[in-house]
């Protein structure tokens, strides 16, 4: 069923170009070989042109643990996802419950409330509309693959390096948002 859901929602993304380019994983026709090319062609057109280039590589920790259920079904309606599969996908996150055992001890379930299963079918590209907003929140160029984002840009004055520091803001603002 998941595959089925997948492949609608999918099919509906692609329809209406609503992933952004900037995002490299768990698409197809995209890797992180094609996300490493087309960041080195434009870093190689920036030092052609004697710009110097400044590179924020950043890792969300435990991106796909944090993502908040509600805040995923309402980016799941912006995208419009709705009807039968918001309700089936809404299905799918509720109700999980977990425990951690560690040399035999485990502690008592709690309810999930957040995240993605990593090795499901559907939890990649759940995660991918969680975070297709992230390019919106960066004046410079950002190319992600899944989680791994850069930040880049030429880098020839203070307020060239005065706007990469807004854009860092701007996504820290966003991820504890």
């Amino acid at each position: 069923m998941e595959s089925i859901v997948r492949d609608n929602v999918v099919r509906h993304l692609n329809k209406h170009g609503l992933i952004k380019d900037s995002q490299h994983g768990f698409r197809s026709g995209r890797s992180c070989t094609s996300n490493l090319l087309d960041f080195l062609d434009k870093v190689t057109e920036y030092i052609n042109q004697r710009d110097n280039v400044d590179v924020v590589f950043l890792d969300f920790a435990k991106a796909f643990d944090k993502v908040p259920h509600m805040r995923l079904l309402a980016k799941l309606q912006a995208h419009g996802i709705d009807g039968n599969v918001i309700k089936w996908i809404e299905s799918w996150l509720k109700d999980r419950m977990q425990k951690v055992c560690l040399d035999g001890c485990c502690s008592k379930w709690a309810p999930v409330l957040s995240g993605m299963q990593q090795r499901s079918v559907l939890g990649a590209l759940l995660f991918l509309i969680f975070i297709n907003d992230l390019k919106d929140k960066v004046r410079n160029r950002l190319l992600n693959f899944a989680d791994h984002t850069k930040v880049f840009r030429k880098m020839n004055s203070a307020a060239d390096a005065l706007q990469l520091q807004d854009d860092l803001g701007q996504l820290c603002e966003w991820a504890n948002n």
